[in-house]
Parts: C-alpha cells; sequence; structure tokens
C-alpha cells in the first residue's frame, strides 16, 4: 500500500499549513503530511502556500510579525518526528538562500522519513551540492517535465496525479520512488495503488 500524506495537513478539517492540521491528519489515519515552505525576511523557514500575506510577499514579513497560525518549519518538524514528512520548498528564482537555509535545518533532524520537493530544478540541485544526504523529490505537472527527470538525480517523482498510467508508473519506479498529487477520488486512489505509487497526496485525511 503507499503511503497516504495529508496535503497541507487535514485542509478539510482545519485551516490548511498549521500545526492542528498535521496533527488532525495524523490522528485520523494518514502517514504523514505534505506541506509548503517560504522564508521570511529575518531568514526563517515558515509554513505557508502562498508567496503573499495580506497582500505583501512573505519574504517582506520578519518572522516575529507573522500571525500565530503560522508555524516555523522547525517546530513543524519537532511535533511530526516519527511521521512521514514531504517539504515542499517554495522557490523563486533567483535564490535568496533558502535552500542553505533548509539544508542546515534539516541537518538536526533524522532523513529516514522526511524528504523535499520543489517545482524548481534550481532549487533541488542547490540542495543536492549542499547535503547529497537530503532525500529530493521534483513536482511536476506537465508532460515535459518527465524530460527533466534524469538530469536532477532526485529520488522521488511527484507527477499531478492525472500524468500516470501505468505504464508511466512501471517506467519511473525503476530508479525512483513515485508520489502523485491532489488525488481525491478514492476510485482513482485505489487505481494509482494498483500501478504500484510510492505515496498518495490527498486533501481525505478524515474522510476515506
Amino acid at each position: 500500500m503507499p503511503l497516504l500524506l495529508g496535503h497541507r495537513g487535514a485542509p478539510r478539517l482545519a485551516r490548511e499549513n498549521t500545526l492542528e492540521a498535521f496533527r488532525l491528519a495524523l490522528e485520523k489515519g494518514m502517514d504523514g503530511v505534505e506541506l509548503d515552505v517560504q522564508m521570511t525576511r529575518d531568514g526563517v523557514l515558515v509554513v505557508h502556500h502562498d508567496f503573499t500575506l495580506e497582500g505583501r510577499p512573505l519574504s517582506f514579513w520578519a518572522s516575529s510579525d507573522l500571525p500565530p497560525y503560522i508555524p516555523r518549519l522547525e517546530e513543524v518538524l519537532s511535533q511530526l518526528q516519527g511521521a512521514y514528512v514531504n517539504v515542499e520548498l517554495k522557490s523563486l528564482p533567483p535564490s535568496d538562500g533558502r535552500e542553505k537555509v533548509l539544508a542546515e535545518l534539516l541537518s538536526r533532524f533524522s532523513l529516514e522519513r522526511i524528504w523535499v520537493s520543489s517545482f524548481d530544478p534550481f532549487a533541488l540541485l542547490r540542495l543536492r551540492r549542499l547535503d547529497p544526504r537530503i532525500p529530493l523529490g521534483f513536482l511536476l505537472e506537465v508532460e515535459e517535465g518527465f524530460d527533466l527527470v534524469p538530469c536532477l538525480g532526485v529520488d522521488w517523482v511527484h507527477p499531478e496525479a492525472g500524468l500516470l498510467t501505468e505504464e508511466r508508473v512501471r517506467s519511473l519506479k525503476r530508479r525512483h520512488k513515485v508520489a502523485a498529487w491532489t488525488v481525491n477520488d478514492p476510485a482513482r486512489m485505489e487505481e494509482l495503488a494498483r500501478f504500484g505509487v510510492d505515496a498518495l497526496i490527498t486533501d481525505l485525511a478524515g474522510f476515506l
């Protein structure tokens, strides 16, 4: 059976990407969670999906000024020890150094059940150079993204679920683990499980 990861926690039960959403996802039977990471003006990694907050780039905010519902990544990882955690690093060129901050933070945690994914292939290459031990995953939502996979040296491939066929999953799994997102149809989840995907990212924590 594939791992079941709560997409941003349990977003149908609590505010997404919050400690409450992550706690509920695990309580409702998820094996772990997927979460999004941004960096603040003072170099703190926080869990938040959008590049903006209240109309201002998150990179303009000091971490001390953020609303209390936005947790620091370090706090989240400390509370989720033992669970599987897919850290999606949000990134826009040029790099602001968030890869280095993330690599330094992850060096203080066991990486057995943690991996970092990103849509940004350059961010993944930077992380690989900073610390080859960090498991990496490439996120993609268009067919052309598969052409980049062999160039990146990643452990995971994270395609949008609609891109996956049984043949493609079989081909990818020769060298990689496969996580499909975001899968909210139970019938499609069963199909992808039969194909052999390693993880399913879903909003359905508590509804399966």
